[in-house]
């Protein structure tokens, strides 16, 4: 069994889905500290030509909760609208705008305003229309010592679902030891995502955004190829 864990991250980039697809059992951080600046819940647009931030706006509350103690904002309603907003005027003339603007739509119209719930919603959901089958389990759920930390934590999932192989993204390189996991009976990888370019109207081609990007400018088969265009390390 392969197993691949992150942290959960709106409307994520397609090596976020590579990962999940490559992996028999996929876990999702739901008890580990949200922070700032990060891709917890934002994520990039094509607008023009140019990259730019859509953003789920948060209650304001201690910046030590974990990510399933956060919350979005009261006015996300009202937000939601220009995010919307934001996405058609990018997108209408994308080849499967129709197809993808129904599904993200559907994503942002959830209505539970947990901030953990509404991305994992997210993400399910994508990988639905994906056809992508990997299980995906929450981490809170899973019978370990919750204040294990970095590979310690890492190699416990590991250990309680039986799993010799363990896959990461290709920026945990920097973070995670292949000798502290061999020590341990387990094979590390990390999973470079290889070029991925298509046409994004005459532009020239802006990469590493959001899924909502390869949605509308790819078909589902387009799409299934990006998904085993990757090399593991």
């Amino acid at each position: 069994m392969k197993i691949g864990i992150m942290q959960p991250y709106f409307l994520p980039y397609i090596g976020y889905f590579q990962l999940i697809n490559t992996v028999d059992q996929f876990i999702i951080y739901d008890n580990i500290q949200y922070t700032k600046k990060g891709w917890i819940n934002r994520n990039r647009i094509l607008v023009n030509g140019r990259d730019e931030y859509i953003t789920l706006p948060l209650k304001n509350d201690s910046d030590f909760l974990d990510v399933d103690q956060r919350f979005l904002a009261d006015t996300f309603e009202k937000d939601k609208i220009k995010i919307v907003r934001k996405i058609k005027e990018s997108y209408r003339n994308a080849p499967f705008y129709e197809q993808a603007y129904y599904l993200i739509n559907d994503i942002l119209n959830y209505k539970n305003f947990n901030l953990f719930e509404f991305i994992f919603n997210s993400i399910i959901k994508i990988c639905d229309y994906l056809d992508i089958r990997t299980q995906i389990v929450r981490s809170s759920e899973i019978n370990i010592d919750h204040g294990l930390k970095s590979e310690k934590k890492v190699i416990s999932i590991c250990n309680t679902f039986n799993s010799p192989t363990y896959i990461n993204s290709i920026g945990g390189m920097g973070l995670y030891s292949k000798k502290e996991f061999e020590k341990n009976s387990i094979e590390l990888f990390f999973l470079e995502t290889q070029k991925t370019e298509y046409k994004q109207f005459d532009h020239d081609f802006v990469p590493w955004l959001s899924i909502i990007d390869v949605l509308m400018f790819n078909s589902k088969d387009q799409i299934t190829h990006f998904l085993n265009n990757y090399k593991l390390k």
